[in-house]
């Protein structure tokens, strides 16, 4: 009920609404209020005029009493209209609520008896409104012509009275009492004193009715409201609502007032209705303010998780710099260390080297006094006998001194010099850098597809993720709720995965990673391939028109599928012509190679089976990014030809691992009878090779005569009847039975090419420049397969 009180306030006063009136903007005033902030403009007829001439008298007499203060545009507020002379302007005072209003401006003096007045400018009313400043005029009624908001007031009563701790006393002078009673009849709350006193049971007081405070309120809440009157019929009730005024009005209204030709409902009638439209826009409100009030508590919890957060990085901050000064302060004992040993081995050399010196010395300075004394010795025949040994001896140790002895052995400057400016200059480039695991990626539904047996799935980063993201990783299962397994690995955000099983659910997620690690998966998202169709139901032109085609949606969260027309061309991203490629679809292999038959064990195939209705009926074309460069293009990629003399290879878009399909090749050109090849191939076929030389091609190769099989460049089974320009050759591959065989003109062409097939194909054919086909998709399975499966 707190959150209501700001309602219940008048925007220039601040306090509760005392005889509120309803502006035509909605918003409600205090009745004394607005007459605070009434205008006055010259630009009607006078207040004085009017009453001159016979009107009633109405709420301008309290203008003509007062000069009342004018809206200033200059100010944003309310001042004095400058348009009189000599009028003072007066300083405006703000409501609690922060809306400017003026007093009544001081009345002017009254001119000099001598002096002839001039008339004064004719004046109008009007109001604006202090929440939306919507300026309003007034009619001649002035203010009764708003409305009393009657049910604002009950509104309020019943909040103050709801909002009293406990009822007092109305007849307590002085610090009212508790209420002990209130009388029905005089409606009033007696304190048992002012009861004894005031409201003696005797007399014509012994009648009236006394209950308890609590159920004498309950009383008054739910005594009958006043009916409101009309705002222009004083003495008339309100029994009509006018639709197109939107307002109550009474007969009279309709009978001679402006509502008479305005379309009426009965008054009750539209209080239910508006009342249960009300209800109804509470219910959205009341989810919205639910779910405000579980953000409120989101974003509360957030504050405390960011504050713990805080002290936990901080932690872990403070933590990071003590581990980088600690190993900063080893490497300073190990560097010190170094010096250190510099310092030693520096005065260990140096000192030895002065011991040396000193012993060379003293030996030097004895060799010398020896010597001395020996010259003054006046023997001569004794002194020759030793002088050649002196001289010798003089000479060597002369020699001695003069082999780099006299030279330092160690400089006195320390060799080292500390690099330290790469590692300033990586604490200056010290950061924080995200290293947190990616957040799971979102998959865009409004993007994802199938189209016959391919899937394109698309997917985003979180909107406020800032985790740096350096790739993905899209799975996919086997089709049959089986393990996923990694289909596409890399930085796009979109992917088309060739080669899935017809009329089969798949499952598919992705996820992200980074140098961190990898984030949690997406939502998996189910989508299916296209359904196995009557083969009757799509007999069609060629080539297949574009509105024909289907491309399905499919939301994660239903089974519900939502049929969407194609549209020209692939206009996604598409996973070709990379090493990926093979990778991709060698996992793809691997992915629909087990449990893929249509077969129940023990029971034969002819006895489950209708092969009409077997046929997986797919439009697909060629494909120039898979084809050799020397394959032509046309007619939409359903028509080639070959700019070699040489044979070269080109396969179709669409890969196929289970089901029976069905697809012909018409000869639009045949010159100088050369070989064509028609047939299946893997992925990773030969390009520059007629179609069947390596094992990676299972084919049909034919001349104007004949024709032969070929896998593994073993040709087998040769075949009257040859082909023309003109002529079809129809491919049929079953990989139910896992059998692959030919026709001309619609008559099958030898026995059945190649069994035991298993795995992915793609239609594939092989021509040079004397040749040109034109492909042809989406047909019903042949008679003479159809009626030959029905004999079996």
């Amino acid at each position: 009920m707190e959150e209501m009180e700001e309602e219940l306030k008048c925007p220039v006063c601040g306090s509760f609404y005392r005889e509120p009136i309803i502006l035509p903007c909605s918003h409600n005033l205090c009745q004394a209020c607005a007459r605070n902030i009434l205008v006055q403009t010259p630009e009607a007829e006078s207040p004085q005029s009017r009453r001159a001439s016979g009107s009633a008298a109405s709420d301008y007499d309290y203008l003509d009493l007062d000069k009342m203060s004018l809206y200033s545009e200059a100010d944003s507020g309310y001042g004095s209209y400058g348009g009189f002379a000599s009028a003072p302007t007066t300083p405006c005072q703000k409501s609690p609520n922060g809306v400017r209003v003026f007093p009544p401006a001081a009345p002017l003096p009254p001119p000099p008896p001598s002096a002839l007045a001039p008339p004064p400018p004719p004046r109008s009313a009007c109001l604006t409104c202090p929440q939306c400043h919507r300026s309003l005029g007034l009619d001649e009624r002035g203010l009764r012509g708003f409305p009393r908001n009657r049910l604002l007031e009950a509104v309020i009563d019943r909040y103050q009275q709801g909002r009293a701790a406990a009822l007092r006393c109305q007849l307590c002078e002085k610090a009212p009492k508790e209420a002990a009673v209130m009388c029905e009849q005089c409606d009033v709350f007696y304190c048992e004193p002012c009861r004894l006193r005031c409201h003696p049971p005797r007399g014509p007081l012994a009648k009236h009715r006394l209950v308890p405070p609590a159920q004498g309120r309950v009383s008054r809440r739910l005594s009958p409201r006043k009916i409101s009157t009309c705002t222009d019929h004083e003495l008339e009730n309100h029994s009509m609502y006018c639709v197109q005024c939107k307002s109550p009005v009474c007969y009279q209204c309709l009978e001679e007032g402006k509502h008479s030709s305005h379309e009426v409902k009965a008054l009750g009638a539209m209080w239910k209705l508006h009342k249960s439209q009300l209800s109804q826009a509470l219910n959205g409100l009341s989810d919205r303010a639910k779910e405000a009030k579980e953000f409120l508590v989101q974003l509360r919890n957030m504050v405390q998780q960011i504050q713990e957060n805080s002290v936990e990085f901080e932690a872990c901050l403070v933590a990071q710099c003590d581990a980088l000064i600690d190993a900063l302060n080893r490497r300073k004992a190990q560097l010190l260390s170094r010096v250190n040993k510099e310092h030693e081995h520096k005065l260990k050399v140096v000192r030895d080297q002065i011991s040396h010196c000193t012993v060379k010395l003293r030996q030097t300075t004895g060799l010398m006094e020896y010597c001395l004394e020996v010259i003054k010795e006046n023997d001569p025949s004794g002194f020759l006998q030793i002088s050649d040994a002196l001289i010798r001896r003089v000479h060597l140790t002369e020699d001695q001194w003069g082999k780099g002895t006299l030279t330092p052995r160690m400089t006195t400057d320390f060799d080292l010099n500390l690099d330290n400016a790469p590692l300033l200059q990586s604490i200056h480039q010290l950061d924080f850098v995200q290293m947190k695991v990616p957040a799971p990626p979102i998959l865009q539904l409004e993007e994802c597809c199938t189209h016959n047996n391919s899937a394109t799935l698309s997917w985003k980063q979180p909107p406020l993720s800032t985790v740096q993201v350096e790739g993905y990783i899209l799975e996919l299962d086997d089709g049959n709720g089986g393990q996923f397994r990694e289909v596409y690995v890399g930085k796009e955000t979109m992917c088309t995965v060739d080669g899935l099983h017809f009329n089969s659910t798949y499952s598919a997620r992705v996820k992200a990673f980074n140098k961190t690690g990898v984030s949690p998966y997406s939502k998996t998202l189910v989508l299916q391939t296209s359904e196995e169709t009557q083969p009757e139901e799509q007999t069609l032109p060629f080539p297949v028109p574009l509105e024909r085609l289907q491309l399905r949606r499919m939301s994660p969260f239903s089974s519900t599928l939502n049929l969407q027309p194609s549209f020209p061309g692939r206009s996604y991203f598409e996973l070709r012509s990379s090493a990926h490629q093979l990778s991709l679809h060698s996992s793809l292999q691997s992915l629909n190679s087990a449990g893929c038959n249509f077969e129940t064990q023990g029971t034969p195939y002819s006895q489950l089976v209708d092969i009409k209705k077997m046929v997986a009926v797919a439009w697909f074309s060629f494909d120039p990014s898979s084809a050799h460069a020397d394959i032509i293009f046309s007619n939409d990629n359903l028509t080639v030809t070959c700019n070699s003399y040489d044979d070269r290879v080109v396969l179709g878009k669409t890969g196929f691992s289970k089901g029976l399909h069905y697809w012909e090749l018409s000869i639009d050109r045949y010159d100088n009878h050369p070989d064509p090849a028609f047939g299946v191939a893997r992925i990773d076929v030969l390009k520059d090779a007629m179609l069947g030389k390596d094992d990676k091609a299972w084919a049909m190769y034919v001349d104007n005569n004949r024709s032969w099989f070929m896998h593994n460049n073993s040709h087998t089974n040769r075949t009257e009847g040859g082909i023309t320009k003109g002529a079809t050759v129809g491919v049929l591959l079953d990989l139910t039975r896992r059998t692959l065989t030919f026709s001309i003109n619609e008559d099958q062409q030898g026995p059945v090419a190649f069994e035991n097939l298993e795995g992915l194909f793609f239609p594939a054919v092989s021509l040079n420049r004397n040749v040109q086909v034109t492909l042809h998709t989406g047909l019903p399975v042949p008679e003479f397969y159809a009626s030959r499966s029905a004999m079996q």
